[in-house]
């Protein structure tokens, strides 16, 4: 059982895998370390209880909250977030910097000095315990003197916790729900025994917080209970983890088609049916991204491969299923399966590098800031995919049956078409769909006579 910071995505949980393998381990599952950490709170819960629980962990570099849900004895998560460069370090480094202004040591002499640099950090990291349950701190660097007053410290930290403070609200929204919904504040993380970090998040959520396990070990105890459940010692509690990013395969156009949302559960698994766009084509490729944005372009790729063998049949025909599944530990397996004919391709998606928390957190607020302009593009998109496929529809027909079209319907034919592809080049999304409907009302008569004459010839000589 080995713990991953919740936004580790399935590159980093499957290098994390795979570090454990190396090192000789049998790593049976790979487990976010808040849900752990909700897991070690959790094994005296009342089953019949239903209680949503906030696990704030704050660390030495980093910051994550997760929002869960307890019902039955089921862990749920239901919304993570965080910032990758802030913790504890940061506290120290404030206090460094306070203390540099004051006695006037410029960045140079630090620069020049790395022992000096090194003694006030290391003090800095003292102060920092020491004024947890003490006033104020004197302490000396080489042949400097610092003191630090408890009030000043808190000062110094204030930002950083007001952003903690910042990505709990983000959680809730993510999750859709209120500070009034959550029951349960659970502290994760050496940082978390600063009693003004303790004192803002109880505040914050208007509730006395849960620390009585220690910080530093909790997420271990979880894991170990986890450990538990799997060796089949532990039934009464069972644990479902989300996916960070959506999921999905690229279609016509470069549009990104989601399969698997952000947040889903896991493991979870989802399918969907394609087809081909020509006659005869053996062969489609498989584009999977990471990602919110509606072009796949603005998204994460995370692998590709070719479907190859599909029998030769009209456009249209071949039903081609696209499968996801992300197991337990997070990994996403991809499966496509041309259904008449059983030909398959599947590939586990082991990308060469992850994603960091930042790159995650831009990653969903531009989906968030460009979701208008994402709409608008996708629409214009799909109408130009739409009025591609009338187009080549329409220009094999009337190839096929040229000899049964008078002159006018393919000269009439024609100048819809032409229309259609200009409007496709400079046309907005209303425009394409009204060259659609001329050319659909155009075709509708010829077509409608050739489909009546196809009936009489193969009912000719039949009765019903």
């Amino acid at each position: 059982m080995i713990t991953v910071p919740a936004y580790f995505n399935d590159a980093q949980r499957q290098a994390t895998r795979d570090a454990g393998k190396l090192a000789g381990l049998d790593v049976l599952r790979i487990v976010n370390e808040p849900t752990a950490a909700s897991l070690a709170y959790g094994i005296g819960l009342n089953k019949d209880e239903t209680k949503t629980i906030a696990v704030y962990d704050l660390g030495g570099g980093t910051f994550d909250v997760s929002v869960l849900r307890i019902a039955g004895g089921i862990f749920e998560v239901l919304s993570t977030n965080g910032d990758t460069y802030l913790g504890g370090d940061d506290f120290d480094l404030a206090i460094v910097n306070y203390w540099t202004e004051k006695l006037e040591i410029t960045s140079g002499v630090l620069q020049s000095d790395k022992k000096l640099l090194q003694e006030l950090r290391l003090l800095a990291e003292k102060a920092k315990i020491h004024l947890s349950a003490n006033e104020s701190f004197k302490g000396s660097a080489a042949s400097y003197q610092v003191e630090l007053s408890k009030i000043d410290f808190e000062k110094l930290i204030l930002p950083y916790i007001q952003q903690t403070i910042k990505c709990c609200s983000n959680a809730l929204k993510d999750a859709a729900l209120t500070i009034k919904d959550i029951n349960e504040v659970i502290m994760v993380g050496g940082s978390t025994r600063v009693p003004s970090v303790k004192n803002s998040v109880a505040d914050y959520f208007g509730k006395p917080i849960h620390d009585s396990v220690n910080p530093d070990e909790v997420v271990a105890l979880g894991a170990a209970v986890q450990a538990d459940i799997l060796a089949g010692n532990n039934k009464d509690l069972l644990l479902l983890d989300i996916t960070p990013l959506s999921l999905g395969i690229e279609t016509m156009g470069g549009l990104m088609d989601m399969l698997i949302p952000r947040n889903s559960k896991i493991p979870s698994k989802a399918s969907r049916q394609y087809t081909t766009q020509k006659d005869g084509q053996n062969g489609i490729r498989i584009s999977v991204f990471q990602g919110e944005r509606d072009l796949v372009k603005d998204n994460r790729k995370l692998a590709e491969f070719n479907l190859i063998g599909i029998p030769g049949m009209p456009a249209g025909m071949p039903k081609i299923e696209v499968s996801f599944l992300v197991n337990a530990d997070g990994i996403l397996l991809v499966k496509a399966k041309e259904l008449r004919s059983g030909v398959e391709q599947s590939i586990e998606v082991k990308p060469q590098y992850g994603l960091t928390d930042e790159e995650v957190e831009k990653m969903l607020l531009d989906s968030v800031t460009n979701a208008k302009e994402d709409i608008q593009i996708r629409a214009l998109v799909e109408a130009q995919t739409e009025a591609t496929q009338l187009i080549d529809t329409t220009q094999k027909f009337m190839q096929k049956n040229s000899k049964l079209l008078s002159e006018e319907e393919k000269s009439n034919t024609g100048n819809a078409i032409l229309e259609l592809r200009t409007m496709m080049k400079n046309g907005t999304k209303d425009q394409i769909h009204t060259a659609i409907e001329k050319l659909n009302e155009i075709s509708r008569p010829y077509a409608e006579r050739m489909m009546d004459q196809a009936i009489v010839t193969a009912l000719k000589g039949k009765s019903i």
